[in-house]
């Protein structure tokens, strides 16, 4: 089927760009001021009760009017799993796609069509296990896309098994003995592959989750936002820790750019150096205000930002969120346009020569 067919513009077709919105030509709404409802489909949610996809699919849908786009113009694809039934629930277009693979689908996409909004919706099985080459190279490529990761460590749909985030010792039903794998940082995985954007924030957090929401749609590439979610059928509680008054201060350790980096009830902990130049945790009382490390998410070296990752355990005993990296790097699908505008535009080429190529032998008898 076209994209005439669907009601969608001819791709190619002008559209007034949306200078807010990482550069892209994107088609405003034309009718009324949207609100979050203009957002909620009419399908029957089919998640658990308690789920942390329900509180990440309020913000979601209430952060999307901020676009200011016609909801045609916006897009969302997803894998295999329980976070990827998130197009069904979405008022706009979506595709529920093969299990790893929405990143490959969204990077075909957001070369046809520069006038979408993409959205890609995984889970930390999804998108780390079957589908870990298309999420590092998307990443590295730097396609124009949006990826939330919705990580509960766990195997949700499939009931129980330990995935690719879970912690080292995970009794599941696949690891009744506990599970000996290490487990995969995906921040740490993002930065190693250099992506441009990268973030954490809790499914509770809805001002944090908005506020990364917004930034990730301004950035032009790919940017990945973690979400930590909790399952509570599978693997409940598993981030609970981070939601308790007085342990949530203690051991999320909030970035803002720009701003030195402390944390705890009264701000009395902060990230500072150590005598061998790695990044550590000291009370600012004894290491002074000004050893404080001062967060800047705009560095084009990415081996600060991938040591602050480190810094978060798999025990939670210390969580680094917020927006780790946001740079700028020409875009995958905005070059690869460019190499055909060029060729378009460039003189009638020799198809013999180009079928003969540089290498050809003429055979005698």
């Amino acid at each position: 089927m076209s994209t005439t067919d669907l009601g969608l513009p001819r791709p190619g077709s002008p559209a007034p760009g949306l200078p807010g919105l990482g550069g892209q030509a994107l088609v405003p709404a034309t009718d009324a001021e949207l609100s979050p409802k203009d957002f909620k489909s009419d399908q029957e949610m089919r998640w658990c009760p308690g789920c942390g996809d329900y509180a990440v699919l309020a913000a979601v849908q209430g952060f999307m009017p901020r676009l200011g786009l016609a909801r045609e113009n916006i897009v969302f694809l997803s894998g295999i799993g329980c976070s990827s039934r998130f197009p069904y629930y979405m008022n706009t277009y979506g595709m529920h796609s093969i299990h790893g693979r929405a990143p490959a689908i969204a990077t075909g996409l957001a070369v046809a069509r520069p006038d979408l909004s993409l959205w890609v919706v995984t889970g930390d099985g999804d998108a780390l296990s079957i589908g870990g080459n298309h999420l590092i190279h998307t990443l590295r490529r730097n396609v124009n896309l949006k990826i939330l990761l919705f990580n509960n460590r766990i195997y949700g749909l499939t009931k129980g098994q330990y995935s690719p985030t879970s912690e080292t010792g995970k009794i599941t039903k696949s690891t009744p003995a506990g599970s000996v794998d290490a487990p995969f940082n995906p921040v740490s995985l993002a930065l190693g592959a250099e992506a441009t954007f990268v973030a954490r924030v809790l499914d509770s957090d809805r001002a944090g989750l908005t506020d990364v929401l917004t930034a990730a749609a301004e950035h032009r590439g790919t940017a990945l936002v973690e979400i930590y979610q909790n399952c509570p059928i599978f693997n409940d509680g598993a981030f609970e820790v981070l939601r308790q008054p007085g342990e949530r201060e203690r051991r999320i350790i909030p970035l803002r750019h720009g701003e030195p980096i402390r944390f705890g009830p009264e701000g009395e902990y902060g990230v500072t150096r150590d005598d061998s130049g790695r990044l550590t945790t000291a009370r600012v009382a004894e290491a002074g205000e000004d050893a404080l490390l001062v967060h800047d998410a705009t560095c084009a070296d990415p081996t600060t930002a991938f040591a602050l990752s480190r810094l978060s355990s798999p025990d939670l005993s210390h969580c680094v969120t917020g927006i780790f990296r946001s740079v700028s790097r020409p875009a995958y699908d905005d070059q690869v346009r460019a190499q055909t505008d060029h060729a378009r535009s460039a003189a009638p080429a020799d198809l013999q020569a180009l079928l003969a190529g540089k290498e050809s032998w003429t055979v005698t008898g």
